[in-house]
């Protein structure tokens, strides 16, 4: 005698959601700098670029700022020089990330694995 099985459930349940993987370039506003640790010394024109370099150096080293950190110590009219040791090499920016035009994408510090009787975060370490 043949066992009967149970009905499948149908096939749009059973697939996660097709998205693009894919990082989207949108004309968004960048916010976020780090200075190049790679960068030798590179030669500026802009008397303000390098005493924005100087501030870096002295505030920031190669840890990532914003310019929110620019305002808060002072600074001011650093756009065209911040511009300028971005153009050179010396200072990386790290525009907003994109998954879906329009969508920013989030991200986070562990892994977490959902279990259905728990939640495990897989990689902490030694150092959190």
């Amino acid at each position: 005698m043949r066992r009967a099985q149970p009905p499948m459930p149908p096939p749009a349940l059973t697939r996660a959601p097709r998205r693009r993987r894919r990082v989207v370039h949108e004309d968004l506003e960048c916010s976020h700098y780090m200075k190049n640790f790679d960068a030798g010394r590179v030669p500026l024109r802009l008397p303000r670029a390098k005493q924005l370099l100087a501030t870096i150096d002295r505030h920031f080293g190669t840890l990532a700022f914003c310019r929110r950190f620019l305002d808060r110590l002072g600074e001011s009219k650093y756009m065209l020089a911040l511009r300028s040791l971005t153009e050179a090499g010396v200072v990386d920016a790290y525009p907003p990330l994109c998954d879906i035009p329009g969508c920013y994408t989030a991200q986070f510090e562990h892994t977490i694995l959902l279990r259905p009787t728990c939640k495990e975060v897989i990689s902490r370490g030694d150092d959190f």
